[in-house]
C-alpha cells in the first residue's frame, strides 16, 4: 500500500519518459535491489533529503543522457540503473545530511 507521498510521486511521473515500468497498470521489479532502490529515493525525498521534482529532472537528464550516447534498442538498457545513478548522485551530495552527528 502506498502512502500519500508515494502515491504523489509515482503519478507524477506517469505518462512521462522518465515513467517507472509498470505490468497491468502496477510497478514492476526484477530485481529486488530495484524495488529498495526506489523505497529510498521515495523515502529520502519524503523525508526532506531533496525535493521529489529535483529527484525526478535528474532521472529525466540521466536518461537523456544515456540515450545520447546509446542506441534507442542498445539491450544494456536498465531503467532501474539509470534510477540508481541519480540516487547514489543526490546521496552524495548530501551525505552530512544523511549520516547522524554524534553529540558534542
Amino acid at each position: 500500500m502506498q502512502t500519500r507521498f508515494e502515491h504523489f510521486a509515482v503519478g507524477a511521473m506517469m505518462g512521462e519518459a522518465e515513467s517507472p515500468p509498470r505490468s497491468n497498470g502496477a510497478l514492476c521489479f526484477a530485481r529486488e535491489w530495484e524495488r529498495t532502490a526506489f523505497g529510498i529515493a521515495i523515502a529520502l525525498a519524503r523525508e526532506g533529503h531533496y525535493e521529489w521534482e529535483e529527484f525526478r529532472e535528474e532521472l529525466i537528464a540521466e536518461i537523456d543522457g544515456w540515450e545520447k550516447s546509446h542506441a534507442l534498442d542498445d539491450p544494456a538498457w536498465d531503467y532501474y540503473e539509470r534510477w540508481l545513478h541519480v540516487l547514489e548522485r543526490l546521496v552524495a551530495a548530501r551525505l552530512p545530511d544523511l549520516v547522524p552527528r554524534p553529540p558534542p
